[in-house]
């Protein structure tokens, strides 16, 4: 059985490329600040994600961010905890209604 193809499209938009490129000069120029403490850029990621985060912001053509694995972690530890403390409840509870008995 043959497989199809996908027409493959653009994940990210021209305009994004653009913002990415513009943003990848000012820092190689010494000129790209962050956003919060303004101190200069040197890492070439954070120069790409300030372009991208400029772009999405324009309105170009960008996936959305991802959840860093920080939050999926406490997110998934905190249903485990709902789970956990629900089922103690419930012991509690069975264990209340057998002694009044």
């Amino acid at each position: 059985m043959a497989t199809k193809k996908k027409s493959s499209s653009r994940k990210y938009g021209k305009a994004a490329g653009k913002s990415v490129e513009r943003e990848m000069d000012a820092m190689k120029k010494g000129k790209l600040k962050s956003g919060r403490s303004k101190k200069k850029v040197t890492s070439r990621k954070q120069a790409i994600a300030i372009g991208l985060s400029e772009a999405r912001k324009a309105g170009a053509k960008v996936p959305a961010k991802k959840k860093s694995a920080a939050k999926k972690s406490t997110a998934s530890n905190k249903s485990a905890a709902k789970k956990s403390t629900a089922k103690k409840t419930t012991a509690k509870k069975a264990a209340k209604k057998s002694s009044k008995k």
